[in-house]
């Protein structure tokens, strides 16, 4: 049984519950080492006092077989209820289920009401906070894979930055950045590759689109990648030949916020000091009301993770924790500028899993 497996099964007694059940890929990779991607299939960890079982669809038994480190794997073919298949394998452990442990945020309706069917439970309670404990200490090996993820999201700007110039649109940009990386081995990236040329930046979540870049404008690249199963998570903006100097003073402000975050972190801070840090001089910079969002949130398997570096929170910074810091200025249809980094945090302070100068770049 692998070390997160183990520290599941520990929660599963401290909460005296009889069984969890897990079915979100990514957790269920977490929690076996079986990477995939059931679409409408269900895929789904059984976790039990004394049985635990992966129940995948039958065209991915033998991958599980050979990737999982559950020893019981019971699948189903398509033309096959899965529900009655497990129904009838609980049944067969004689093994009364009355407190079920499930993820609330990401369990179905239609999951919810089966899984209630199959197994008579009693009442369920809600073990995503418990699950959010478990994976927000990285291990070596984990911090090891997002350290390759982050030297592919450095490569990934690279390449974006190459391929910069009049006229190109923020679509053909991303187009090209996705396409050199699948030929690098990349598959997947880890969210919406951003691409923004100019005013469309002044929102934080733009969506690239036919807008053509033009000289003297900056260009937002947020991006990161899936490898090994890990993420990463990286925005760079750079100027596209000379820009003013209203524009580089806005740059230099996100950037003096984002470092002085960076070189704050240690364990036993909060993770609201850290966005206090950041958020503080954008606002004496006059630009308090343009920085919108959390400084960061923490990653791993996913790119989106616990916990979240918003102002006030009181969460205690520990050593091997994973996140990143981002502030940013956005000035709706006129400019946006963020940088981020991705850190893990160490004895005394942090390292920053890409490696992109951070100074303004001009191309």
């Amino acid at each position: 049984m692998n070390q997160s497996l183990q520290k599941l099964k520990t929660k599963m007694t401290e909460h005296e519950l009889d069984l969890i059940y897990i079915d979100e890929p990514n957790l269920v990779g977490y929690f076996t080492g079986f990477e995939s991607n059931p679409h409408e299939r269900v895929l789904a960890l059984f976790l039990m006092n004394n049985n635990i079982f992966l129940f995948t669809p039958s065209l991915e038994a033998k991958d599980a077989e050979t990737h999982s480190s559950i020893e019981t794997i019971v699948s189903y073919k398509d033309e096959e209820n899965p529900w009655t298949i497990i129904e009838s394998h609980l049944s067969s452990y004689d093994q009364p289920i009355k407190r079920m442990g499930i993820i609330e945020n990401n369990l179905t309706v239609e999951r919810y009401n089966h899984l209630m069917h199959s197994t008579n439970a009693q009442e369920t309670m809600d073990i995503s906070s418990a699950i959010q404990d478990i994976q927000l200490i990285k291990s070596t090996d984990e911090i090891n894979k997002m350290k390759y993820a982050g030297e592919m999201a450095d490569k990934a700007l690279e390449i974006g930055m190459n391929a910069l110039k009049v006229g190109i649109s923020e679509q053909e940009v991303v187009a090209e950045i996705e396409y050199e990386m699948k030929k690098r081995g990349i598959s997947e990236m880890s969210f919406q590759t951003m691409v923004l040329f100019g005013d469309h930046a002044g929102s934080p979540h733009g969506n690239p689109g036919e807008r053509t870049l033009k000289e003297h404008e900056f260009v937002l690249f947020d991006l990161g990648v899936v490898a090994e199963g890990y993420t990463s998570d990286v925005t760079r903006t750079v100027a596209f030949k000379s820009v003013s100097q209203e524009q580089k003073d806005i740059y230099e402000v996100v950037l003096s916020a984002q470092k002085a975050a960076q070189s704050a972190v240690k364990p036993g801070m909060t993770t609201g000091a850290l966005d206090e840090i950041a958020r503080s001089i954008i606002e004496e910079a006059g630009y308090g009301d343009f920085f919108t969002h959390r400084l960061g949130h923490g990653l791993g398997k996913t790119v989106h993770e616990y916990p979240s570096l918003s102002k006030g929170s009181t969460m205690v910074v520990e050593e091997g924790m994973c996140f990143s810091l981002e502030p940013g200025i956005y000035i709706e249809n006129q400019i946006g500028v963020r940088i981020e980094d991705c850190v893990y945090v160490t004895a005394d302070g942090c390292i920053p899993f890409t490696r992109t100068n951070k100074n303004l770049i001009t191309l």
